[in-house]
């Protein structure tokens, strides 16, 4: 017999009410912004987990690290990141001659957090003979003190590019997990930090949404846990997801196991398909407040006023421009 499912709440389908703005309003509101993007030079990116609104304003929405080279690539002299702190600090890193703008200086990362340069040290100590692979989910210090970093995307060929046998990953634990079952000829040991948004996600909750839609692709994050991976028809990053989709032509549904704000742009390529925030949203715990702290005004402030500008000590920029750009020169296939 089957269990019972808590009906289906969908905030990006379904957004909380209280929005201070008419239709009108946030029209004229993103007229504005992008006026004021073309006298300060500037080119806005947004994160694929930002609400709708500041994702339809972007000139470019993406991850985090696809975004950073964005920057650096494009003409424009300064970057506005609408992101959280980590991501603005791979844009100046990347960009040094440009000026990088977040909109929110409290918009920050759990997972960056988890690790600090002070813990990486004692694990470099603890562990002299490893090679350091830091996920771009973290503070600039930090990718200064690793070798090579990655994204969620290319961990596990970074890991198999490197001489190195003895690998240290971190900050994310699950994200390494996985690695280490992709890559089972390294010797991985993981840092024990997390995303608690894909953390939260149990295997239990993606079975209870897929007795639902019984004929659903799962498609998940690697940062989520081992239980939902092992559900997944899919497992890539948010950028990803979006090619995912396309491999599954006869697939009209699909659950999906990450940040729902991923689901503005699938919905956006595929207007016919049904996407599914994995937990049902029940008690909508795949929401990243930290990614929802930047909205349409505060962009709008951020090009005004030119605020907040985010910049990365030399010595510091050093040597994390040195690990992500080994990063960029890792081979896809790798």
């Amino acid at each position: 017999m089957s269990l019972p499912v808590a009906p289906i709440h969908d905030p990006v389908a379904h957004p909380a009410a209280g929005s201070d703005l008419s239709a009108e309003e946030v029209e004229a509101l993103e007229a504005e912004i992008r006026r004021l993007a073309r006298e300060r030079d500037a080119v806005i990116l947004a994160h694929n987990y930002q609400i709708p609104e500041v994702q339809r304003v972007a000139d470019h929405v993406g991850d985090s690290l696809q975004l950073a080279i964005v920057g650096k690539q494009v003409p424009q002299r300064t970057i506005l990141f609408c992101g959280v702190h980590f991501m603005a600090e791979s844009a100046a890193v990347l960009a040094p001659g440009k000026r990088v703008l977040l909109p929110n200086l409290s918009a920050g990362c759990s997972l960056a957090d988890s690790i600090t340069a002070d813990s990486l040290e004692d694990w470099k100590v603890r562990y002299p003979d490893h090679a350091v692979v830091t996920y771009v989910n973290s503070s600039a210090e930090v990718k200064a003190l690793s070798d090579i970093c990655c994204t969620s995307a290319n961990a596990a060929a970074v890991v198999r590019s490197l001489p190195q046998r003895k690998i240290l990953f971190t900050p994310d634990r699950n994200l390494g997990n996985w690695v280490k079952g992709k890559v089972p000829e390294k010797e991985v040991v993981v840092y024990d930090g997390c995303c608690p948004i894909h953390d939260v996600l149990r295997g239990s909750s993606v079975t209870r949404v897929k007795q639902t839609r019984p004929e659903a692709v799962v498609i998940a994050h690697p940062e989520c846990r081992a239980d939902v991976l092992e559900l997944a028809q899919e497992v890539c990053s948010t950028t990803a997801m979006v090619a995912a989709v396309g491999r599954h032509p006869e697939a009209r549904t699909f659950i999906v196991a990450t940040e729902h704000g991923i689901l503005h742009q699938l919905r956006s390529r595929y207007p016919d398909r049904e996407f599914i925030v994995a937990d049902g949203c029940i008690g909508c715990r795949m929401h990243c407040p930290y990614m929802k702290m930047i909205d349409l005004v505060m962009v709008r402030e951020a090009l005004l006023r030119e605020k907040h500008v985010v910049e990365v000590p030399a010595d510091v920029a050093v040597g994390a421009r040195r690990a992500l750009e080994r990063m960029i020169a890792v081979p896809r296939d790798a």
